[in-house]
C-alpha cells in the first residue's frame, strides 16, 4: 500500500497522470467488502400507557458482598420480539452513563419456562426476547453487583449504609415513554437500617413497600438507607435526611440546622414555586461510600466528609453542595433544555444547554449559601475569586469556547484529564456562573439598579407551584424571559459568550457588580482550609505563580498549560522530592518561591518521572501570589445586594 501511494503521488507530481484525474489508491485486485445490513431499529418510545404494572422485589441485604438482587414482573400484551432496556441516559449525569457493565444473572421467565434472551448488536442496554403468545407477564430475576472497590467506580454500599438507585435494578419496555409505564416497588433493606426517598412508602420492619408510580419517577426518586439516621425537618415539606457512618457524626447544633432551614426558606422566596410536594436532601457522611452531588426533582443524593458537622469549620467549601443540588429541582429537573429532555432513558440526550441547566445552578448555589448564612459573605467572596483566577489563567478558551463544553459529560464522562487548563473540562459549570454574574451585572444596570438577575430567577421558575413535571425551554425562551425583565439584544450577548475565543475569562460582570480580582501573597481562608484537607486543588497550591498543584508527598495533579512549571517540562504524575538541596515540604517550596521574587536566580528543584530523576530551573520571580476580591468604590455594591439576605 505504501509503494501504491508513492507511485500514485511520482506520476502526478510528473504530469503523467492528468490534472484533476483521481489516482488508483486501492488496486481493482483487492477485496472490496460491503457493509453488513443494519440491525433492526429498536421501536421509538410512543406517548401511550403501558398495559399493566411492572412490580419490583430489590432485596439489598447482601451488604457483605454489594449485591443487589431483584426479581421483577413485567405485564406483556402480545407475544414476539419484546425489547427490555437498561437504563442508559441517566438525567443528571448528562450521558450514557448507566452501569450496565455491574448486571448480572439475567433470567427471564414465562410461565416458569425459561426464556433465552440476546443482547441487541448495536445498542448493548436492550435486551430481545421472544415471547411465546398468550404470556401475560414475564417474570425476571437480575443481580447488580455494586462496586466493591473504587477501580470499579463509585463505592455505594456499606456495613452501614447504602445508597440505591433503581435504575441500576431494573429493567422497562422500550417503545413507551417512561412516564407512562407504572411501577409498583418493594424493597428489604437490612434487619436495623432506616431508608429515606423522595418517593412515599409505607414499612413493616426493614421492608419498604413504596407507593406505585411511573417509572421516569421512579429512577427519579432514589434511596438512600443506614443504620445511623437523624432526620432534620427543615421546613413543613423539606427533610435533612442524614446518614453517617458512626452516630456521633450526626451531632448538628441548633444553629447548623437553622443555616439549612435558612437556605430552603432563601430559595423558596427567591423562585417563588416549589417544584414538589415533599423533598428530601438524602445526605450521607461517609468516608466508607463514595460522595456524590446528583439532582432529582423531589430528592437529592448528597455525599459529604463525616466531620461535616463536627468539623463545621474545617469544612466551608463542602456546604455548597445542598445549595447547588437543591437550586436543580428548579433548574434543570423543572425547568429543562428541549433537546435534553427525552421520552425515555434510551434516546440519546443532548447537553446544549448545560450552561443553564448546571452554569445558572452554580451560580445560585453561591449565592444561596451566603443569603442563608451557610457559608459567610467573605467565604464566598474567596471563593468567586478562586474560580475567577482559574479561568483567567488557563489558556483553553482561546481555542475551544464554552458551548463546546457541554459536549464533555458525553466525551469524557468525568474520566481525568492530563491538561484541563488547555483541553478544558466541565466549564459549563464555573464559567457559566461567570456569564450569569455578567447577565446579573447588566440588567441591574441597564434598569438603574431596580432589575435583577432574581426577577428572571421568578419569571423563568416560579410558575406552576407544585409541579414536577419538566418545562422545557430553549435558549429564544431563555432570550425572551430576559428581555421582558430588561430589553436588550440578549441573544447576541449570549451567542458571543457561549462561542468567543479570547484570553482571560469573561469576569467583566463582578467587576461591574462592585469587585476586582487581585492577588497577594497570603491564601484565603478556602485556601486554607483546601490546602490542609488535600481538597480539590490538593495539598499544595502554587496555580497562580509556578502553574502547578501538588499533593501532601508532592506528587503533582495539576500543571497549567504553558506556566513556568509547564515549560521547565514538567507534566501531572512528575513528583518533587527536593528544593534546592533539602528534602521537599511545601514550606520550603514556599521559601524558594519567596527568595526568588525579584531576582533573576532560577526556583531549581529534583523531580521524579517514573524512576528517573533530573534536576529542572523554573524561572519564576514574581512570588507567591493568591487570588481575592477587592470592593472598588464605597456603598453597596450590585454583588453586595446580590448575597444579602432577603
Amino acid at each position: 500500500m505504501v509503494r501504491t501511494l508513492l507511485v500514485a503521488s511520482l506520476l502526478a507530481t510528473s504530469g503523467l497522470v492528468a490534472r484533476g484525474a483521481p489516482a488508483q489508491i486501492v488496486p481493482a485486485t483487492n477485496s472490496k467488502p460491503q457493509p453488513a445490513p443494519a440491525a433492526p431499529a429498536i421501536p421509538d418510545p410512543q406517548d401511550r400507557p403501558y398495559p399493566g404494572t411492572i412490580t419490583l422485589d430489590i432485596d439489598a441485604t447482601d451488604t457483605r458482598h454489594s449485591i443487589f438482587t431483584t426479581r421483577e414482573t413485567i405485564p406483556v400484551a402480545t407475544g414476539g420480539d419484546t425489547i427490555l432496556l437498561f437504563p442508559k441516559w441517566l438525567p443528571g449525569n448528562h450521558s450514557p452513563s448507566g452501569q450496565i457493565d455491574k448486571l448480572a444473572s439475567l433470567y427471564i421467565r414465562a410461565g416458569g419456562r425459561l426464556l433465552p434472551w440476546t443482547r441487541d448488536p448495536v445498542d448493548m442496554f436492550a435486551f430481545h426476547v421472544d415471547v411465546p403468545a398468550g404470556t401475560k407477564r414475564l417474570d425476571v430475576s437480575l443481580q447488580f453487583l455494586a462496586a466493591t472497590a473504587a477501580a470499579q467506580g463509585p463505592i455505594v454500599v456499606s456495613p452501614d449504609m447504602l445508597r440505591l438507585q433503581w435504575n441500576s435494578m431494573s429493567l422497562y419496555p422500550a417503545g413507551y415513554f417512561t412516564r407512562d409505564i407504572p411501577v409498583s416497588a418493594t424493597v428489604k433493606y437490612p434487619d436495623g437500617f432506616s431508608a429515606a426517598s423522595g418517593l412515599p412508602s409505607t414499612h413493616s420492619g426493614s421492608t419498604y413497600r413504596y407507593q406505585t408510580t411511573s417509572y421516569e419517577i421512579l429512577v427519579d426518586s432514589p434511596v438512600l438507607a443506614g443504620r445511623y439516621y437523624k432526620p432534620f425537618a427543615l421546613s413543613p415539606q423539606v427533610t435533612l435526611d442524614t446518614f453517617a457512618d458512626r452516630p456521633e457524626m450526626l451531632a448538628a447544633t441548633p444553629e447548623q440546622v437553622n443555616a439549612h432551614k435558612r437556605l430552603v426558606a432563601q430559595a423558596v422566596a427567591l423562585f417563588g414555586a416549589q417544584h414538589y410536594d415533599n423533598y428530601h436532601f438524602l445526605f450521607s457522611l461517609s468516608d466508607q461510600l463514595s460522595g456524590i452531588g446528583l439532582e432529582h426533582h423531589r430528592s437529592s443524593e448528597d455525599g459529604s466528609r463525616p466531620g461535616y458537622f463536627t468539623e463545621w469549620d474545617m469544612n466551608t467549601s463542602a456546604r455548597n453542595l445542598l445549595p447547588h443540588e437543591y437550586t436543580h429541582s428548579w433548574d434543570g429537573k423543572y425547568r429543562r433544555g428541549a433537546d435534553l429532555w427525552t421520552a425515555n432513558f434510551d434516546v440519546p440526550m443532548r447537553d446544549s444547554l448545560l450552561w443553564v441547566y448546571e452554569g445558572q445552578t452554580q451560580f445560585w448555589g453561591y449565592v444561596l449559601q451566603a443569603r442563608s448564612g451557610l457559608v459567610s459573605k467573605q467565604d464566598t467572596l474567596d471563593q468567586y475569586a478562586g474560580i475567577m483566577a482559574g479561568y483567567d489563567t488557563a489558556p483553553a478558551r482561546r481555542w475551544r469556547d464554552l458551548v463546546d463544553t457541554t459536549n464533555d459529560p458525553v466525551i469524557s464522562q468525568r474520566r481525568p484529564k492530563g491538561w484541563t487548563s488547555w483541553q478544558r473540562s466541565e466549564d459549563y459549570y464555573n464559567e457559566g456562573l461567570l456569564v450569569w454574574m455578567d447577565v446579573d451585572s447588566m440588567l441591574r444596570e441597564k434598569s438603574g439598579g431596580t432589575r435583577s438577575i432574581d426577577d428572571f430567577a421568578k419569571a423563568f421558575f416560579g410558575m406552576r407551584d407544585g409541579d414536577y413535571g419538566e418545562l422545557t425551554y430553549t435558549l429564544d425562551d431563555v432570550v425572551a424571559t430576559l428581555n421582558g425583565v430588561v430589553p436588550f439584544d440578549w441573544k447576541a450577548y449570549l451567542t458571543r459568550r457561549l462561542t468567543e475565543h479570547a484570553s482571560g475569562a469573561p469576569i467583566e460582570g463582578f467587576a461591574r457588580n462592585g469587585y476586582t480580582l487581585v492577588y497577594t501573597d497570603q491564601p484565603t481562608r478556602v485556601d486554607r482550609q483546601a490546602q490542609r484537607a488535600g481538597g480539590p486543588r490538593g495539598g499544595a497550591n502554587y496555580s497562580y505563580s509556578l502553574g502547578l498543584v501538588a499533593d501532601k508527598d508532592g506528587n503533582l495533579t495539576q500543571v497549567l498549560w504553558d506556566g513556568p512549571a509547564f515549560k521547565a517540562g514538567m507534566t501531572v504524575g512528575t513528583q518533587l522530592t527536593q528544593v534546592g538541596d533539602m528534602a521537599y515540604s511545601d514550606d520550603r517550596l514556599k521559601a524558594a518561591v519567596t527568595a526568588a521574587k525579584g531576582t533573576k536566580a532560577p526556583i531549581v528543584l529534583t523531580v521524579k518521572n517514573g524512576d528517573l530523576f533530573h534536576t529542572v530551573s523554573i524561572e519564576y520571580h514574581d512570588g507567591l501570589r493568591y487570588p481575592h476580591l477587592q470592593k472598588t468604590g464605597t456603598g453597596e455594591t450590585g454583588l453586595d445586594r446580590l448575597l444579602t439576605a432577603r
